[in-house]
């Protein structure tokens, strides 16, 4: 995933017309973001991102043809060997398409409800290597990816008790910048911290972090005794 100097590059993927516009006016509307292309199709916007290699492709979930998870998959996914960064924003907030996105690399998952703010944040935090989930699907999302039952404590895992306390932040949403403000340490800190947990875990990235956490049983705090 190439890094880019200037504006951020988006490319806008939805098959309603009024909505490309809006998010275009709002995206435009900022110093550092800048629309390079539209799609009113997934396959038009997988041809689209190959071609014009945005630094972010804005994405609807459902969408003729392709839709928005297959495109995921085919940008972002595991095994692409130049992923493009994807943030999903859509009016569907279904379980099944959050865990999908996210674990198939997508970097953020916002519902076009929450507003043009959390748009703008949503891009930024993507650039940033951060992931924003909309606060309104969060606590449903631990409750649904976290295994009912603890994962046992006798489970080895290959991260220290600091490490483990920022890899549940990460799967909780939270930005560097909010992760550094719990722990009373830098963000600079806790981006340290975050790529040391990739290299142990293996993880491409924030969700592959907050994917282990889930699958481990380590997304909630563990009572001390």
């Amino acid at each position: 995933m190439t890094t880019h100097l200037g504006p951020t590059r988006i490319l806008i993927a939805d098959d309603q017309e009024d909505v490309r516009s809006g998010f275009r006016l709002i995206l435009g509307s900022q110093p550092d973001m800048s629309v390079v292309g539209e799609a009113a199709d997934g396959l038009t916007a997988v041809d689209l991102a190959r071609t014009l290699r945005p630094d972010l492709v804005l994405t609807d979930i459902r969408m003729p043809g392709v839709d928005g998870l297959e495109l995921t998959r085919r940008l972002a996914g595991p095994g692409v060997p130049d992923p493009i960064r994807v943030l999903v924003v859509t009016t569907f907030d279904h379980d099944s398409y959050v865990r999908t996105a996210l674990h198939d690399g997508a970097c953020g998952f916002l519902l076009k409800r929450s507003g043009p703010g959390l748009l703008i944040e949503g891009v930024r935090a993507a650039m940033a290597g951060d992931i924003l989930i909309s606060p309104q699907l969060t606590v449903r999302l631990l409750q649904t990816l976290t295994p009912s039952a603890p994962a046992p404590p006798t489970r080895l895992t290959p991260l220290t008790a600091r490490e483990t306390e920022i890899a549940r932040l990460v799967a909780q949403g939270h930005t560097n910048a909010e992760i550094g403000t719990t722990l009373s340490i830098s963000p600079g800190t806790a981006k340290t911290h975050i790529a040391n947990i990739q290299t142990k875990l293996k993880a491409r990235n924030r969700v592959g972090i907050a994917a282990w956490t889930w699958e481990n049983g380590l997304a909630n705090p563990t009572p001390q005794n």
